[in-house]
């Protein structure tokens, strides 16, 4: 009977086309906040996301950190909130909050019911423009980053060498700078950096409503009018002009080496195109080729190196698209017990060069694109899901007609589009390659 089912619904996805229309309403209010609803009238629940077009990669020079710092901060009080009452107040109808920062975007929600909305617009548009910060709040969440970063980085080994492998990859973009801050830098933040970034960057014209779930677009549209239409637009806003990466020319590599590591491996990232509006067809070969060579135990690099070699114990790889300016397409592979790093490393070359030489097998390319169909489709049941991808999406220059065509590019891809983007992108000269080791022996099993 599983087996019935299963096949049916291989049927039915195949039978379907590659995306099925979501309803979504987008709107622009008069200072210039983008409103964007998305109807699912399923289950009685709404997520109530506001994204800022800033991140950490739109800090100054000096004060790293500070959009993670902010983020924190918006917690505190505003004119008619007390320190901590936001939360207090959706945890008290039933809801949770939370917020993060990224390179690109910062974003806050609220997942609640429906009938909560106005409520959540309510305070939400209140700490848009109304934060109130003193010297105390300052040194006490400051501490709370600084401790933060000691738990998520300094503890850890492998986001430690993360960490450097970005500074080797960028020399000049903000990419290369840590999210949550460089510590000496982290430990001198102040009241004026806050709110220097806030003034900057917390203004309807900068910021892009989400409102996911059980609404009507109008009735969003109107409460939208009422809580953010009215604040004031930042009129000395600019565009978001970053400073660029210079042309690398060589490749680079670099050893971490650490005592508390338990298990060394190699990783190496290569500067990779983003999805760019209205043109995401690299992008989309690319999200394939790392399905391919390394998204999970079908995989050529686990085929080859896991099982058939039996070098390595994992191998992975990884891209993500959806970033406002150049990314990266990432390898890794952890080496088995008596197999060395360089050892894993070569191996690791070899497997690649035989790919692009033999192409792809279209067999795996097919399944792998029913499962991204799939999935795309299981998503959907997740207002949460939907919220975060338009919004993380919007916030990097894409439109919601990319979103909604996203799918359909996908299922476009073929193999010669796979290869020419790995083709394109596997230039060593534009490489980092890392060894994370304890430092016994760097180049042998540890």
């Amino acid at each position: 009977m599983r087996r019935i089912l299963a096949l049916l619904t291989i049927g039915l996805l195949a039978a379907a086309p590659a995306r099925a229309a979501e309803n979504v309403s987008d709107f622009t209010l008069d200072n210039g906040m983008q409103v964007v609803v998305i109807e699912d009238h399923r289950a009685p629940v709404v997520m109530h996301m506001v994204w800022y077009r800033s991140g950490s990669a739109d800090e100054t020079a000096g004060v790293s950190g500070v959009a993670h710092f902010l983020e924190h901060l918006l917690f505190k009080g505003t004119d008619k909130l007390e320190p901590g009452e936001f939360s207090a107040t959706v945890a008290a109808q039933g809801g949770r909050d939370n917020a993060f920062t990224s390179y690109d975007y910062t974003a806050y929600f609220q997942r609640v019911a429906a009938d909560r909305l106005e409520l959540m617009m309510t305070m939400e548009s209140d700490r848009m423009v109304n934060l109130r910060l003193g010297q105390e709040e300052i040194l006490t969440e400051r501490d709370v980053i600084i401790e933060e970063r000691n738990m998520r980085t300094e503890n850890s080994p492998g986001a430690l060498f993360r960490e450097q492998m970005n500074a080797a990859q960028y020399y000049n973009h903000r990419y290369g700078v840590p999210i949550i801050g460089w510590r000496h830098e982290m430990e001198t933040l102040s009241l004026e950096d806050a709110l220097a970034y806030y003034g900057t960057y917390y203004a309807p014209n900068n910021a892009i409503l989400v409102v996911a779930g059980d609404v009507d677009p109008q009735d969003v549209l109107a409460l939208a009018k009422t809580y953010y239409g009215v604040l004031p637009a930042n009129p000395d806003l600019m565009p978001r002009d970053r400073t660029s990466e210079p042309r690398q020319t060589s490749a680079r590599r670099m050893v971490f080496e650490d005592p508390r590591v338990a298990q060394p491996y190699v990783t190496r990232s290569y500067l990779a195109p983003e999805r760019n509006p209205g043109a995401q067809s690299q992008a989309a070969a690319l999200t394939m080729l790392a399905e391919i060579l390394g998204g999970g135990s079908t995989s050529v690099l686990n085929q080859k190196l896991q099982f058939e070699q039996q070098k390595v114990i994992y191998a992975g790889a990884f891209y993500g698209g959806t970033s406002l300016d150049m990314t990266t397409f990432d390898l890794t592979v952890v080496p088995a017990d008596g197999v060395s790093l360089q050892d894993a490393e070569d191996a690791m070359d070899a497997v690649i060069a035989a790919f692009l030489e033999e192409g792809v097998d279209q067999a795996q390319l097919d399944r792998i694109k029913m499962q991204l169909r799939a999935s795309q489709v299981y998503a959907r049941d997740s207002v949460e899901s939907i919220a975060n991808r338009y919004g993380r999406a919007l916030t990097t220059g894409l439109t919601v007609e990319d979103v909604q065509a996203w799918p359909d590019v996908l299922q476009a891809v073929t193999e010669q589009d796979i290869l020419d983007a790995a083709r394109a992108v596997f230039d060593r000269k534009q490489s980092v390659t890392g060894w994370l080791t304890s430092g016994h022996a760097t180049g042998g099993s540890q």
